[in-house]
């Protein structure tokens, strides 16, 4: 009788404080270095070279399987609030659920410079993976390459994200109409503002933390008390101008916002005033928009604690934003309207300067400032 013996992956032995060209090469640094780093803190089911997906919301009639991908650079690689693999997580999840779907699995993709610090990528890796726990979702394959000193910043990510939308549920920008209302979670800005002063290149001092959170659980709490919400989009890079003329130009509809209702920290505020920015057009990691029939304003949705936006905090334990719940401001911030339809580039407009808020272009918002915190 033949026993049939598991094979597990052997215990690897990365010694190297540096990666090396070594580690892309194919060979034992290679694997000492996929074992060690990824492979020992994602632990994915098997060793082969794809995953090999079993869920039973795939078999429900009706349901939509939804895919997507992203690539991340960041400069700091690491700052308040997170890092680049806390982004690559929570920046494909919010994806998948801000388009309905009930996020499930990632890949992800590194791309490392030769000389980068072993003890970063495992920092890097460990985020990745509590930021999944997090999500609940699961990092299921990936891959390396390493690239030669100069050809990249330290350390470049790329993740796919594979989810389920359950039967029935549509959420599309073209749904939006005129007298619709939004919403939008959470304080705008932060981790732009963040990434701004961690580069200490200006001389900024704050305490100010990146939101970067997942938002799967909060999109299907949302969906639940108010299933009529027409479509969500995360105000990632560009800020909530460019969300909000994202839904504009689907729907062929003007969204008026007014600005007084927008939450905004007051440090947020003064890092734009200083450097002359609009904190429309910062990045955020955390918050959203969603658009819903205004007969469903009034319902309650979850978590929906109003949050001081005077800049004072409670406890030193509140300058984190993952102290702060996933939905601590509930402010209505646009009502879409034909007024503004038909135009070239359709606008969102401020009330009573009524002053157009088009897409961000160079022009606008430089590559420094712009693009810094997510592109």
């Amino acid at each position: 009788m033949n026993e049939q013996v598991a094979l597990t992956p052997r215990v690897a032995r990365l010694r190297a404080d540096r990666v090396t060209l070594a580690h892309g090469g194919g060979g034992k640094a290679m694997r000492d270095l996929i074992e060690d780093v990824f492979v020992s803190t994602f632990q994915p089911d098997g060793m082969e070279d794809q995953a090999r997906l079993q869920s039973a919301l795939l078999a429900e009639p009706g349901a939509q399987l939804a895919f997507t991908t992203d690539s991340f650079v960041v400069q700091p690689i690491e700052f308040p609030g997170g890092d680049i693999g806390r982004i690559a997580v929570c920046g494909t999840v919010n994806d998948l659920a801000v388009g309905g779907a009930r996020p499930l699995w990632l890949s992800a993709a590194f791309i490392i410079e030769e000389g980068c610090e072993v003890a970063l990528l495992r920092r890097v890796v460990a985020s990745m993976r509590a930021a999944a726990d997090e999500a609940g979702v699961r990092i299921v394959t990936g891959d390396t390459k390493v690239v030669e000193r100069g050809a990249a910043d330290r350390l470049f990510v790329t993740t796919a994200g594979v989810g389920v939308i359950p039967p029935g549920r549509m959420l599309s920008a073209e749904r939006v109409q005129p007298g619709d209302v939004a919403i939008v979670n959470g304080v705008l800005g932060d981790h732009g503002a963040t990434i701004l002063a961690a580069r200490g290149d200006m001389a900024l001092e704050t305490d100010i933390a990146s939101d970067c959170r997942p938002l799967g659980d909060l999109m299907e709490a949302v969906i639940a008390a108010a299933p009529g919400v027409r479509c969500a989009r995360d105000a990632t890079r560009g800020g909530l101008a460019s969300a909000l003329n994202e839904i504009a130009q689907a729907s062929a509809v003007g969204i008026e916002i007014e600005e007084a209702t927008l939450p905004l920290r007051a440090e947020v505020k003064g890092v734009c005033e200083l450097l002359g920015l609009d904190p429309l057009y910062l990045a955020n990691e955390g918050p959203w928009c969603c658009s819903f029939p205004k007969a469903k304003r009034g319902r309650r949705l979850p978590r929906c604690a109003p949050h001081r936006l005077d800049g004072r905090r409670r406890s030193s334990a509140a300058r984190s934003n993952r102290a702060m719940p996933a939905w601590s401001c509930a402010a209505i911030s646009g009502q879409p309207n034909r007024r503004h339809a038909g135009r070239r580039t359709t606008s969102a407009h401020l009330l009573k300067e009524k002053r157009p808020c088009s897409s961000p272009d160079r022009a606008r918002i430089s590559r420094r400032n712009g693009a810094c915190a997510r592109t």
